[in-house]
């Protein structure tokens, strides 16, 4: 057995039942696989200082995530494109996102680790991340069909499968490998026939794991998460008719912001120990296909695309939302991510596969900073800032 197998079972042990584990020790991780890469030798960024981006192409041919070097100043130079293994996917009918979703890429910056999904293969690629070097350690199941979206917290990792009646599978992270639980796996029972999710995230405490539906289901699904657990036999239920929730951010008091499609607006939660969601307000962006939301810092930004735009929010003490006016993008605005202090924003925009930057004034304010292309990312969706 290898190293990092026996530390699998080992972890594992303590989380699921005997039959459960047995289970589970099937999916232990493969050997390390290096990425295939082309990338700037000796940049600083590269020998692990300066700050990053990281973009996913979703390219159907051959997945990739491309690394960017963060200037002082904001601007973005692309050092390095990395292949997942995998291969994108395109749900019918979508045109800037082909994913239709938010959070295809997640970052975790305190193990460098960078997680991407590769819809067209239903598998989900581990990198180890060294300023924008990857090194791709392993490609794992999703347990289910067309994964769209992945997060994180601790040891803890989930992905959401948006075809197939929608699910969400669970993994436990063991150094740098995933190991699936198989009892981890909840089926949301949506329609089979069209795309289910959204999104999916981890509460900022860790405690649930959130889920928005689209087309049948227009809900905000909420799983309580044991500390040793696995989630809920079923979510509490928020159904939203007409709504059509899709992206989400959680503000600096855990508040939950739903960006609702249906309605082009932005919704207010506070979500309670027991899952349950308590509507705090709906502010309308006026926009068209709003889609996707981060925060940065005390402000909030929404991407509408099809009207190439973000509008931007301040979030006052009380969770109230004070609109800071709409910012232009370049065509199909998509999945955005700010950076760690919160100064800068990067936002994807589909049509012509680029990554628009902006800086971020202390009123919230975008001033636009310029633009880098994602090769083969036309249609693509999963960005993460360092």
């Amino acid at each position: 057995m290898t190293l990092a197998k026996a530390r699998a079972s080992r972890i594992t042990r303590t989380i699921a039942t005997g039959a459960a584990l047995a289970a589970a020790a099937l999916f232990a991780a493969p050997a390390a696989v290096a990425a295939d890469a082309h990338h700037t030798p000796g940049s600083r960024a590269q020998q692990g200082g300066g700050s990053t981006v990281f973009a996913q192409s979703d390219d159907t041919t051959a997945n990739t995530v491309v690394a960017y070097a963060r200037a002082a100043d904001g601007t973005l130079a692309q050092q390095g494109v990395y292949t997942t293994g995998g291969k994108g996917g395109i749900l019918p009918g979508t045109v800037a996102d082909h994913l239709a979703s938010q959070g295809s890429l997640a970052y975790d910056r305190h193990h460098h680790l960078l997680y991407a999904v590769n819809a067209g293969s239903d598998t989900v690629t581990v990198f180890a991340v060294r300023g924008t070097h990857l090194r791709r350690v392993q490609e794992i199941s999703s347990g289910g069909s067309f994964p769209v979206s992945v997060t994180f917290h601790g040891d803890r990792v989930y992905v959401a499968n948006t075809l197939g009646g929608g699910s969400v599978q669970g993994f436990v992270r063991t150094g740098d490998r995933l190991v699936k639980v198989p009892s981890w796996n909840r089926n949301l029972g949506l329609d089979k026939a069209t795309s289910a999710i959204g999104q999916i995230s981890f509460t900022p405490d860790g405690s649930k794991l959130v889920v928005t539906t689209k087309a049948s289901g227009q809900s905000i699904d909420v799983f309580p998460v044991g500390a040793h657990s696995g989630p809920s036999a079923h979510p509490v239920v928020t159904s939203t008719p007409g709504a059509v929730p899709f992206g989400f951010a959680f503000d600096a008091a855990g508040r939950l912001r739903v960006t609702e499609a249906g309605t082009n607006s932005v919704g207010t939660f506070t979500v309670g120990r027991d899952g349950r969601l308590t509507a705090k307000g709906t502010v309308p962006t006026g926009q068209t296909a709003t889609c996707w939301a981060v925060t940065a810092g005390n402000h909030l930004y929404v991407s509408n695309a099809a009207s190439g735009t973000l509008s931007g929010y301040r979030v006052g003490a009380q969770g109230e939302l004070t609109s800071l006016g709409n910012t232009a993008t370049d065509a199909g605005t998509v999945d955005a991510a700010a950076s760690s202090d919160g100064r800068y924003l990067y936002v994807q925009t589909g049509i012509k596969g680029l990554v628009d930057e902006f800086r971020v004034g202390a009123n919230g304010s975008l001033t636009p900073i310029g633009s880098v292309e994602v090769p083969g990312g036309v249609g693509g969706e999963g960005i993460a800032a360092g």
